[in-house]
Parts: structure tokens; C-alpha cells; sequence
């Protein structure tokens, strides 16, 4: 789900955590009460729920510049969008948006209207317990309004917050692209409307059926202005960007959080505020507390009874399966995802289309889920999921894209070796990745492949998340680097439009449109396909042009090398109970057993 950006962590376990699934609850046993209180005076025992994030700190829990999973997951249980994704069944429900209205403008632009609920209020953890957050004057609580979702609107695309994330609203918002480049400094020229506290206006460049799902992302979520730049006249301080820390923070979602030790664990705790609704309902679980462990100490902290759900890493995989308890606690399935290297297509060796088509068709994809992976992941010859609306499929596109074929890639390596005066042990390229334990696995499988396939000596290095996501989105990108995209919602318009046009997730661009980080690559072509795509309303044709795009970012460019639609393998106790091990839930939708 959401990167997924959309920069999704490496981390499967994390990519399942993101969407919600497999969070499980813990009742804990409440302290003895004294010999003279009544069983009717002893406290009701805490639900709480304990899970891992993956290794390395979460990078921000603000929504306005959040761009991978694990911050995501804090972010979609506190904040709550106008709309709300369900995306075990890919169908939108109302959010904050009780009911919306659609308007397609006779300039061939579209307008949405959202109506609002009025009665959420935004709240804070005091040290004790979650309270709501008071209007200046003390008479009444602080409630969510149209203004505060105007502001969020605004800080995503005020380029003073620089934004991973702003290119998304850029595509589909008018106005957003130039006053998120600089090119004016006026808000009201972004087609954002304040109507009244419980009515926001949004003018989309074009009608398309996912303006509704984007109105609905993180990117789009209130944040308390009061806190980040002070009010009530002078009463509160600005705290800015630490508005996020613990005593500082407040939301307004069925969570809220109350502690965070960076790099140890952080900790959401039910808003009892929260009126909940048929599509985002009360929670039902006390306490969410997220631990930052690798796959393999968190495994073992699962097995010690320590931890309620945690991902199974590959090496492991066999001897869950295996056991007697942990095979009924266990569940795999494929998520609506793809794991891929990039190229930054203007580095030294690897811009050349040749080289990046020859390290791609070196890859035996197969053979990296079968020996390495061995889950449910498929092999992926293009990058967008065939899951999600206007995807090529296997059924509809056998022949897209590009495969393992070792000769085929010796040609194109010995074709640019000649051209060059060099030989294959001359060439010097790294490969980057984050530092979980799959990832690595992974780039040491690719790594072999090179070597064995081409005669590549390929050097890896690895970082932790929060750094790693910076390397790789700025104008440093490494030659090679891994990476994970989850959808945001489910169409192919945000895989290969939003992640690879110019400006896009993973194809950044400076104020004045030149390339700054990612990928950075442009082809004319591509661009044309995509943005025609974006708005075509046949399905089929929608397809037809996303594959014909497919194949310049796969095999013709080969700015991409695809690798896998990736799965989840997940163990969750079994006191949790769940709808279904297979849908992606928040953890609101988690029901104590």
C-alpha cells in the first residue's frame, strides 16, 4: 500500500506492518489488587500489542514529509484522511469526508468537494493519559477542521519543507507544481478551497477515478499549526520541525503517540476521543508498541513470547514450516508490491543503456526466490504489480518487459566493453542497499549473479534506513541501489507514472526541472505514454499504453532492473484474532481473542 513511496522499506516484515496486516494483541495480566479491594475494583487488564518495525529509527512522523513504511505506520493510525483506502477489497470509504461530490469542469478539469465530520477533536498524551487539546481561551476542545487539512496541503508542497512526496499533488493538483517549485509563493493559487470548517474544495488538473484516492494520503493530512508555528498570541511556542517528539506531538486518529526512544521502540495508545465509524472504527486495542529489531532477533524475541506478530526471514522459513506450533501460526501471501534496483542513469559506467540491460537480464529472478527468498514472491518482467487497475498481466502481456538470459547479457556487456577499450573486472560499480537481513541477502545472491553471469566484481554497501533514504533520493544517488514500492492506492498510473516520470517518486527534479536525484531520466516517449495513460478512460487502452511505457523503463532504457512481486511470511499468535490473514487491516480493525 503505501510505499508503500511510496519509498516502501526493504523490510517485508515492515511492508506488512505498513498495511496494517497481521497486528496482533497481547492481554496483558494487570498488577494483583490489595487483599481488601473487591474483584470489582481490580483494573481491567491492558490490551496491548506489540510488533516490529525493522531495524534503524522511524525517519519522521510527520505527515508532510513522510515517504516509507515504517513511518506510515504511525502516521496512518493517528491521522485519518478525508478519504480512507480499504485495500483488501481496493474500495474507498469515507475518512474525515462523510460524502463527496464530483465535478467535471467544461475546461476539462475536475472539481471534488468533501463535507466533513465536525465532531473529531485533536488530542495529546500528558504524561498520564490522552487528553483533548483546548482552543486559546480554554472554553472548549480544538477541533479538526477544513483549515487544518488546507495547512497539511500547504506544508507538503511548501518547497521550505522539502518534500519527497510533493511530486504526487504536482501530478494531479493545479497550481501544486509551481508553488511547490517556487515558481510563486501564493497559496491561493493552488486549487485548495476552504469552504467552511466542514467543506474543502480540491481542483484536480484532470477527472480521474484515483483524484479521490489521492485526496485521501498521508500528504494530504492536517497537522497542528499551533504547535509548529505557535499561537494564541505568543502562548505557545513554535516548536517546528520537533512538533513530531514526544510531549509535543498531537493527532486526532484512533491513536495517538505517547513515546518514542529513537533507534529502541515507540509506543501509540487508543484515543478514547476518537467517535470512530463504520470504515475507521473505535480501536480496540490499548497500547501499540513498535520495536526496531532485524528479522532475526525479532524471530526470536517472537519465539520467546516477547513479540505478538513478526515477519520470518528466508533463512528461517523452512523450520517454521516444519514445527508443529509455529506452522498453524503461520501465513504467507503475496503483497502488491515490487522489489527493484534503479540506475542512476547519469552515473559513470552504468549510464549506458547496455551495461544496465546486461545486469538486468544477468539476474535468474527464479532462482533468487527459490534459494534466497523461498516465499511466494513471482518473478517480475516490469515494474507495476499485474494486480492493480490497468497493469499489464501475464495473461495480457507474456511477452512485456525483460528475463533472465545470461548470453543475451554477456552480448550487451562485451558490446559496450569493446566500444570502451575495457574489460568486465575493469569496471567499477557498487551497488547500495539498507542494511536488514533480506536486503543484504538479495544484493549477495545479485552480487554472485554478476560475477558468475558476466564477470562483474561488484562491491556492495549497505546503510540504515533513515540515511539510506536520503542517499538514494539526492543528487549523491549511488550507481545501483535496492529498493521496495508498495502502492498508495491500487492503479498502475502510481507505480510507473508517479515513481518514474520526470519529477516523480524515484526521478527527482530541482525547482528548474533539472534532474536531483534518483534515477534521474527522462525519455520523451515515455513521458507522453504515461501522462496520456493517466487520462484515458478505457481500461484496456489504459493497459496497452502503461505496457508500451513498460518496456522503454525495463528493456529499451533499462532504467530499472525489476525483480520480484514481493509476499508476505508472517507469524502472529494465536490469541490475535483478525477478519482475515490475508487482508490489509490498520490496527484499529485488530479485535482482541
Amino acid at each position: 500500500m503505501h510505499k508503500l513511496p511510496m519509498l516502501v522499506t526493504l523490510l517485508t516484515l515492515v511492508s506488512m506492518i505498513l498495511t496494517g496486516c497481521g497486528a496482533p494483541v497481547r492481554t496483558r495480566v494487570a498488577p494483583a489488587a490489595p487483599a481488601e479491594a473487591s474483584a470489582a475494583e481490580a483494573p481491567e487488564a491492558a490490551k496491548i500489542l506489540r510488533l516490529n518495525l525493522g531495524s534503524g529509527d522511524v525517519p519522521t512522523l510527520d505527515p508532510s514529509i513522510a515517504e516509507d513504511g515504517t513511518s506510515l505506520q504511525i502516521i496512518e493510525e493517528a491521522f485519518i484522511g478525508l478519504t480512507y483506502m480499504e485495500y483488501a477489497t481496493a474500495t474507498m470509504k469515507p475518512g474525515m469526508a462523510t460524502r463527496w461530490d464530483a465535478v467535471d469542469n467544461a475546461d476539462g478539469t475536475q472539481t471534488i468537494t468533501f463535507h466533513m465530520r465536525d465532531d473529531v477533536p485533536w488530542v495529546r498524551w500528558n504524561g498520564d493519559e490522552v487528553e483533548t487539546v483546548r482552543t486559546c481561551d480554554g472554553s472548549a476542545d480544538r477541533m479538526v477542521t477544513a483549515h487544518d487539512f488546507a495547512y497539511g496541503i500547504e506544508r507538503n508542497l511548501n518547497p521550505t519543507n522539502a518534500s519527497p512526496y510533493a511530486y504526487l499533488w504536482g501530478f494531479v493538483l493545479q497550481g501544486a507544481a509551481d508553488y511547490n517549485n517556487g515558481v510563486t509563493t501564493d497559496f491561493s493559487t493552488v486549487g485548495v478551497r476552504v469552504i467552511d470548517d466542514a467543506t474543502l474544495a480540491l481542483d484536480f488538473i484532470a477527472p480521474a477515478a484515483y483524484n479521490v484516492q489521492i485526496a485521501g494520503l498521508w500528504i494530504g493530512r492536517p497537522q497542528p499549526r499551533w504547535v509548529i508555528e505557535g499561537g494564541c498570541d505568543g502562548a505557545l511556542p513554535a516548536r517546528g520541525e520537533r512538533w513530531t517528539e514526544p510531549g509535543f506531538f498531537q493527532s486526532y486518529g484512533p491513536y495517538t503517540m505517547s513515546e518514542w526512544a529513537h533507534d529502541s521502540e515507540i509506543v501509540i495508545r487508543k484515543n478514547p476521543f476518537w467517535p470512530g465509524s463504520d470504515a475507521v472504527p473505535v480501536a480496540k486495542i490499548d497500547q501499540i508498541h513498535f520495536s526496531m529489531l532485524d528479522e532475526a532477533p525479532a524471530l526470536a524475541e517472537y519465539e520467546a513470547g516477547n513479540m505478538d506478530s513478526t515477519g520470518v526471514p528466508a533463512t528461517d522459513l523452512d523450520r517454521v514450516r516444519a514445527d508443529p506450533i509455529l506452522s498453524k501460526e503461520f501465513v504467507m501471501t503475496p503483497a502488491k508490491c515490487t522489489s527493484y534496483y534503479a540506475f542512476n542513469t547519469t552515473a559513470r559506467i552504468v549510464s549506458d543503456a547496455r551495461v544496465r540491460r546486461a545486469m538486468s537480464m544477468a539476474i535468474d529472478r527464479q532462482g533468487l526466490i527459490d534459494n534466497v527468498l523461498m516465499g511466494a514472491q513471482m518473478p517480475a518482467q516490469w515494474f507495476g504489480h499485474p494486480g492493480v487497475a490497468a497493469a499489464p498481466t501475464m495473461e495480457t502481456h507474456p511477452d512485456l518487459g525483460i528475463r533472465f538470459d545470461p548470453e543475451a547479457a554477456r552480448a550487451e556487456l562485451q558490446s559496450y566493453l569493446d566500444e570502451t577499450g575495457q574489460t568486465a573486472d575493469q569496471l567499477d560499480i557498487m551497488v547500495m542497499s539498507n542494511n536488514s537481513g533480506t536486503a543484504q541477502r538479495v544484493s549477495e545472491a545479485s552480487q554472485q549473479m554478476w560475477a558468475t553471469n558476466l564477470g562483474l566484481n561488484v562491491e556492495l554497501v549497505n546503510q540504515e534506513w533513515a540515511v539510506y533514504l536520503t542517499t538514494t533520493s539526492g543528487p549523491a544517488t549511488p550507481q545501483v541501489f535496492r529498493l521496495t514500492w508498495c502502492y498508495d492506492y491500487p492503479d498502475e498510473n502510481n507505480f510507473v507514472r508517479e515513481v518514474f516520470a520526470s519529477g516523480g517518486g524515484a526521478n527527482g527534479t530541482d525547482a528548474a526541472g533539472n534532474p536531483s536525484g534518483g534515477v534521474m531520466w527522462k525519455n520523451d516517449t515515455f513521458e507522453a505514454l504515461v501522462a496520456q495513460a493517466a487520462v484515458e478512460p478505457v481500461t484496456d487502452a489504459r493497459r496497452d499504453l502503461y505496457a508500451q511505457a513498460e518496456e522503454i523503463l525495463v528493456d529499451t532504457d533499462a532504467v530499472i532492473i525489476p525483480l520480484y512481486w514481493s509476499s508476505y511470511s508472517m507469524l502472529t499468535k494465536p490469541y490475535v484474532q483478525r477478519p482475515s490473514d490475508a487482508a490489509a487491516l490498520h490496527a484499529w480493525d485488530i479485535l482482541p481473542h
